[in-house]
């Protein structure tokens, strides 16, 4: 598991100098209007840090999926203006990436002030991690931040590939990541209990194998606990299941009860006639889910079994839903483990995707310690995986 002390935007001199900062807006937007700026104003902590220190600040970022290509549909305007808004002071966009106007606007830009680059993915460098590319980019200033924790887990040009060429720091939101994270992996509160949902077993297998060693409790619902099923001589109708994992599965059961892990799966579950929001349901035990039903959620004694598993607990982590929690019918597990985590008192940790989705639209992310900002990187750290975004960085 690596740990991760990592020196911040605090611990390197950025006064009078221009600073590179890699930060995540890609944010949603509907016909051209941003509809969510939570993950602008997550980064204006260190962006006003390093205003305030008199650096020159070169913001860039990713939006969406433009393959290399130019394409107007994924540029970061709308950005500009929001931050320009919300720092109350004009933030200008280039309208390239290292081409002749982000260099002029570079080479203009003076200290308190800052600049936006346009969409990184616009360069067909930059998801390869092109070394050219990186040094053009590293070019343009004497220090790099990077405080994109979603793409911490992959290294392209803007995430790893600058720190090559410039001393790299982390900003304060990837501190916060790792500091929360890293401390409820290393020393956590206990009991330290997981929940862990979301449709397959395949995605969270390093998850479980790194928890169970961690852990004092397992919890298991979602989708994935149909393959668990399977592995206990359970029949499960027509559930998602993976075949292929049943053995895997019997192995992580066996190997949670040789370490006196608490493995705690629904003993109930709500079936539906076919996989669909207004379809007929009914709870079952799950040990009875006839031939042609199908689980999509927790039942009520589930729910209460998990809720007095996360009651005493010192710290959680929870990552992925336990049914299919955008439909009414499927909400019910998801939101009675939303509830128990938020009351529990524990130190909570959501992970980000599906469950940081739900917490936000179920009104509890103010309830919770940290609601991970990385679906996929928040996963690979819970795997005690080592992201290429952070490893990069300059240790204290």
């Amino acid at each position: 598991m690596p740990t991760y002390n990592k020196k911040t935007v605090e611990d390197i001199v950025v006064a009078g100098k221009k600073v590179l900062v890699r930060c995540d807006f890609n944010v949603p937007l509907k016909d051209g209007v941003i509809t969510s700026d939570k993950r602008i104003v997550e980064a204006l902590p260190t962006i006003k840090y390093l205003l305030s220190q008199n650096a020159a600040v070169i913001l860039c970022s990713h939006m969406g999926k433009p393959k290399g290509q130019v394409n107007p549909k994924y540029s970061l305007a709308p950005v500009a203006a929001r931050l320009t808004e919300l720092l109350g002071q004009e933030v200008v966009l280039a309208s390239d990436v290292i081409g002749p106007d982000a260099t002029a606007k570079v080479a203009a830009l003076q200290p308190g002030q800052a600049m936006l680059l346009e969409n990184v993915r616009f360069e067909p460098g930059e998801e390869k991690n092109c070394p050219e590319l990186a040094k053009h980019l590293a070019s343009f200033a004497e220090v790099y931040v990077n405080d994109a924790f979603g793409t911490a887990h992959r290294a392209h040009a803007t995430t790893a590939g600058v720190a090559d060429y410039l001393p790299a720091v982390c900003g304060y939101l990837i501190q916060k990541e790792i500091s929360i994270m890293g401390k409820a992996l290393e020393n956590p509160a206990r009991p330290f209990v997981a929940v862990l949902g979301g449709a397959k077993v395949s995605d969270k297998i390093g998850v479980i194998k790194n928890l169970i060693d961690k852990v004092d409790t397992l919890v298991v619902g979602g989708g994935m606990a149909y393959t668990f099923f399977r592995a206990m001589g359970y029949t499960v109708g027509t559930s998602i299941c993976e075949e292929d994992k049943i053995e895997l599965a019997k192995e992580l059961l066996e190997k949670a009860k040789a370490k006196g892990v608490n493995f705690v799966l629904p003993v109930d579950n709500m079936i539906g006639r076919e996989y669909a929001e207004d379809t007929e349901c009914r709870s079952c035990p799950s040990s009875e889910i006839p031939d042609d039903w199908m689980g999509l959620d927790i039942g009520p004694k589930s729910q209460a079994l998990f809720a007095q598993a996360i009651a005493g607990a010192g710290t959680v982590v929870w990552n992925g839903p336990m049914g299919v929690s955008e439909w009414k019918n499927f909400a019910a597990g998801t939101y009675a483990v939303a509830t128990a985590v938020a009351e529990s008192g524990a130190v909570s940790i959501i992970g980000g995707g599906d469950s940081a989705a739900a917490i936000e639209k179920l009104g509890f992310a103010e309830k919770m310690t940290h609601v991970s900002t990385g679906g996929g990187a928040s996963l690979e750290f819970l795997e005690g995986l080592e992201l290429p975004g952070i490893a990069c960085l300059l240790d204290k």
